[in-house]
This record gives C-alpha cells, sequence and structure tokens, in this order.
C-alpha cells in the first residue's frame, strides 16, 4: 500500500496526511489506462493533487481483458480516523469509439438520489474534483503515447455498498455505496473538518430541496425525543452534533425561514452559558449554567452547592424538584439560551425545546408551540 509521507502540527503533534478515495481513482485510472495503451502495467504512478502534493500510489490486482485494463490504488488515510481508510478503489478504463473521456461508477460506488448535491440525481457519487482528475489522467496516459482514442474510466469499491452504511451517504440519499471524494486531493487529519462539512452538506441539500422551516438535534437523544414524545415528523431532521454554532450561521445565510432546535439539557444548558461548540473537550460548564439560575431564582447556598456537585442533569433536576424550584430555574435558563440563539442566528427564526429523558420538556422558547405544529404537520418537510 502508498504511503504518504507529509506530515502536519495539529495541536502537540505530528500527524501523518492520507490521500483521498478521488486521488486513489487517478492513480488507478493513470495505471490502467497506461496498461490499456502499451501493453504494460507500471508498478506504481505519481499523481500531482490538486493541493500540489505529489503523491506515489502502488498498482495492485492489475488485470487485462478485451479492449480494457483495470487496477486498484488501497486507500492511505494517515493519521485521520477515516472509515476508508485501507479500502481497495478499483478503477477499469476501456476503449471508446467517439474519443471522449468518460468517467462512472460501478459496484461500491453510490448514485445520487436527491437534489443539492454535487452531482445531480442520478449520477455515481464521483464529485467533481476527483471526476476532473480522472480525466487528467486518462488524458495524460493517451497523451504519453500519442493517441486519440476515447477511454472510459468506471470506478468501483469492494466492500463500499457495506461501508457506506457508515457514512452520510444513507442521509445524503446517496444509495448504494461510497462517494468518491476530495478537493485537495490530500487527506488532512482533521475529522472534525470533516464532519462539519457533512453537516453542512445535509443543510444545503434540504434547502436546495425546498425545505424551509428545518428541524435541528444535537444527535439521538434528540431525535429520539423528537419522533417519540413530541411526535414530529424527523425524516428531514439534521443533527448538529456538537457544532451548533456553524449550523445556525449556515442556515442563515442558507435563508431558511425558522429552525427549532429540540435538545437534551446537558447540550441545551452548555448554549444557555454561551458555548456554541459542545464538546466536551471544548466547553462544558453544564453545572455552572444550572448553578447560577438556581441563584438566580432563589436557590440558597446549600442548594448551589449540591447542585454544583450532582453528577448529572437529572439528579441536578431533582434537587430542584425537592426545593421546589424546577419549573423557575428551567424557564431562566430557558431564557438565557433564547438570548444566546437570537444572538448568534440573526434574523432566522430559532426557537428550541429542551428536555429529560426522565422528566420529558423541561423548557420551550416562546415561539416553540408554532414550530412544533409545523413540523407535525409537515410543512417544513422535503415538498
Amino acid at each position: 500500500m502508498g504511503r504518504l509521507e507529509l506530515y502536519i502540527p495539529v495541536g502537540k503533534e505530528r500527524l501523518r496526511c492520507g490521500f483521498t478515495t478521488g486521488t486513489c481513482a487517478a492513480a488507478a485510472a493513470r495505471g490502467a489506462a497506461q496498461a490499456l495503451l502499451t501493453g504494460e502495467f507500471p508498478p506504481a504512478v505519481t499523481v500531482t493533487t490538486p493541493a500540489g502534493v505529489d503523491v506515489t500510489a502502488e498498482l495492485t490486482a492489475c488485470r487485462t481483458g478485451p479492449d480494457w485494463a483495470e487496477c486498484t490504488v488501497v486507500k492511505d488515510g494517515g493519521d485521520d480516523p477515516d472509515v476508508t481508510d485501507g479500502l481497495p478503489i478499483t478503477v477499469r478504463v476501456a476503449r471508446r469509439g467517439d474519443g471522449l473521456l468518460t468517467v462512472d461508477g460501478g459496484a461500491g460506488v453510490g448514485r445520487v438520489t436527491r437534489p443539492g448535491l454535487d452531482q445531480a440525481p442520478g449520477a455515481a457519487a464521483i464529485n467533481s474534483v476527483p471526476r476532473r482528475m480522472i480525466c487528467e489522467q486518462l488524458e495524460a496516459a493517451r497523451a504519453a503515447v500519442g493517441v486519440d482514442t476515447g477511454l472510459s474510466a468506471v470506478v468501483s469499491v469492494p466492500g463500499g455498498e457495506a461501508l457506506a452504511k457508515r457514512t452520510f451517504n444513507p442521509r445524503l440519499g446517496i444509495e448504494g455505496g461510497i462517494s468518491i471524494l476530495g478537493t485537495s486531493g490530500i487527506v488532512r487529519p482533521m475529522s472534525e473538518s470533516a464532519l462539519v462539512d457533512s453537516i453542512l452538506l445535509e443543510l444545503e441539500q434540504a434547502r436546495a430541496e425546498g425545505v424551509t422551516d428545518l428541524l435541528v438535534t444535537p444527535g439521538n437523544y434528540g431525535l429520539d425525543f423528537a419522533q417519540q414524545v413530541l411526535h414530529l415528523d424527523t425524516h428531514r431532521a439534521v443533527s448538529c452534533s456538537n457544532y451548533l454554532g456553524v449550523v445556525l450561521d449556515r442556515a442563515a445565510a442558507l435563508g431558511f425561514e425558522s429552525l427549532l432546535l429540540v435538545g437534551h439539557l446537558g447540550k441545551l444548558a452548555k448554549v444557555a452559558a454561551g458555548a456554541m461548540n459542545t464538546h466536551s473537550n471544548t466547553a462544558d460548564g453544564r453545572r455552572e449554567a444550572l448553578c447560577t439560575h438556581t441563584a438566580l431564582c432563589g436557590g440558597d447556598t446549600a442548594l448551589v452547592r449540591a447542585m454544583f456537585e450532582a453528577v448529572t442533569t437529572d439528579a441536578a433536576l431533582e434537587l430542584l424538584k425537592a426545593a421546589g424550584l424546577r419549573e423557575p430555574v428551567m424557564a431562566s435558563l430557558t431564557a438565557a439560551l433564547q438570548e444566546n440563539l437570537r444572538h448568534r442566528a440573526g434574523e432566522l427564526n430559532i426557537q428550541a425545546v429542551v428536555f429529560s429523558n426522565r422528566f420529558g420538556v423541561l423548557g420551550m422558547t416562546p415561539g416553540a408551540e408554532e414550530l412544533l405544529a409545523r413540523h407535525r404537520r409537515g410543512e417544513g418537510a422535503n415538498p
């Protein structure tokens, strides 16, 4: 397997970069095209990525047949925790009689079924930059031998259909396999960036499909509560994970009319304290927020100290219930939550529902009922 020896500093570490599925496909296409046109497989090929970095990829599983040749390049994800690391990317190149260079997907490469993505519905999920990279390598192969014969490249990924279930593809409407991706051709070990990009892509796709009223949850707790307790239509709900701030920014920029946020107290207490990235490595503040609003609502020192020492938010809610302060404290915290959401979202009509699995709905911003009704009727869903 080819290994890219390119390192970047990440925090206190030096992490090794890898190369994208798009780079794999381009390298495999070059090897297959060269073999088809010359009758010989090179042991490796070098591809210059859009980032300007040269990647030398080893070719494996090389085969030929009547007017076709096929090569495989194994994906190197570097130090990024990428589910496609070690995956074989295979390209079969065949002659065409019309002089054109074409790219398509085979087994294990997904097909686009919804608008709003890089490729139109019906096309293989091979994004524009990898398509261009593959065509450049096909052109280079035929230029090297001075011919202008047409060539078709079909990308396949053994195991791609099963692996796709562990990606965002099913949510995006990409069926039957993984996507061939990459804008720079290089995988930089920043998995958080990749996750954020996937979330923002869901927003863009929803807007392209005509969704105006957006339902957002931080994760599965919120999604399950929205479905099972609030009885909302969640088939186009977007999970913002820990990245609420960037989701609010993009939702406002895309022109959504409203956003309803349904989240567990453990997450939204952080937002009420002003944290728009709620990952525990970035911000916590749950107990500080709960203690502050408890004090604002008249809780004494003993109660505030007990709240500060509570291990879970449900334990804190038990203390508030015993003190007769659960409702006022939740109202105060929800008001702070609304203030921070409005400040970040600007003109976007944003409302929130705060819940706990044990105690149910704990708080709602003033306009939440109206948006709940819309999502129960499906007004904000895919037309």
